[in-house]
């Protein structure tokens, strides 16, 4: 079904379909395509509503009775990290960062593959293959980024091993961690928190103030480490606030939790794309 806002862009509603956080429970999203020359315009706007990018389009969870799954970023200037996850920095200081143009490689899929072998092989991505693949990486209508990590090369080589991979998105106010993956076989290095610390120094470089990590689902084993860093907002209610304390959110469905579609895509704010100069 299409719900149009006075002016573009349109917006959809998914199907429902299984949920892949919490069990017992069906998924819908509402969305709209990304392209064009207000591209950016619109991931910045969207973003700040909850939205997330997947390839040319940008969604946000919108379920019958349930809205468990709440967009959560980072604010950089008040992070201070935990001991662990200063650990967690010790541990993986001698990997080596490099931000590069969203194209794939084969050695990226490489790793992409076996770490979902290891922790997602039951998940909507397993069969994904290289080709899919690409299509994540490189189909982006906004500035992205490839932000790679590789490791020190083993004995008698010269080649440093790829660790770690994030898919970035560079926004108005922050960076969005589009998806991330990493070496399996280094789970006791935390790689995937160090990978959120990275960021936020690359936000506290850059000057931007927020780190987006996508949804956080109160009572999802999967995203539970999301909650355990400091200075972390949800969008809630239509507004950004502090997490608080974590339990204090639950993910309880009720059939009138959720305005209708039309209420909700009435709701949205969207950025003037008018022609600069025109009135």
């Amino acid at each position: 079904m299409r719900h149009t806002l006075p002016i573009a862009p349109q917006f959809y509603v998914t199907a429902p379909q299984p949920c892949p956080y919490l069990p017992g429970r069906m998924e819908r999203k509402l969305f709209t395509a990304l392209q064009g020359d207000t591209a950016e315009r619109l991931n910045d706007t969207l973003s700040k509503q909850g939205f997330r990018r997947s390839q040319n389009v940008l969604y946000r969870p919108s379920c019958a009775d349930c809205q468990a799954c709440l967009s959560a970023r980072i604010r950089v200037a008040d992070f201070v990290p935990s001991r662990s996850q200063r650990r967690a920095m010790r541990r993986n200081a001698h990997l080596r960062r490099e931000a590069t143009s969203p194209w794939a490689t084969e050695e990226q899929y490489a790793l992409f593959r076996r770490y979902l072998d290891s922790r997602h092989a039951d998940g909507g991505m397993a069969d994904m293959d290289i080709f899919e693949f690409a299509a994540m990486i490189e189909e982006t209508p906004v500035r992205s980024r490839v932000v790679e990590y590789s490791a020190d090369p083993p004995p008698g080589a010269r080649r440093r091993p790829l660790a770690a991979v994030c898919l970035t998105d560079v926004l108005d106010d922050g960076v969005s961690m589009v998806y991330s993956f990493y070496d399996p076989d280094r789970e006791r290095d935390s790689l995937g928190t160090y990978i959120i610390l990275d960021h936020i120094e690359i936000a506290r470089s850059a000057g931007l103030p927020y780190v987006y990590l996508g949804y956080w689902v109160p009572g999802s084993a999967k995203m539970g480490y999301k909650s355990r860093f400091s200075a972390l907002e949800i969008y809630k209610g239509g507004q950004w606030q502090d997490i608080g304390n974590p339990e204090d959110h639950s993910g309880a469905t009720h059939p009138l939790s959720v305005d209708p579609i039309a209420e909700q895509v009435a709701k949205i704010t969207l950025p003037d794309t008018r022609p600069v100069g025109k009135a």
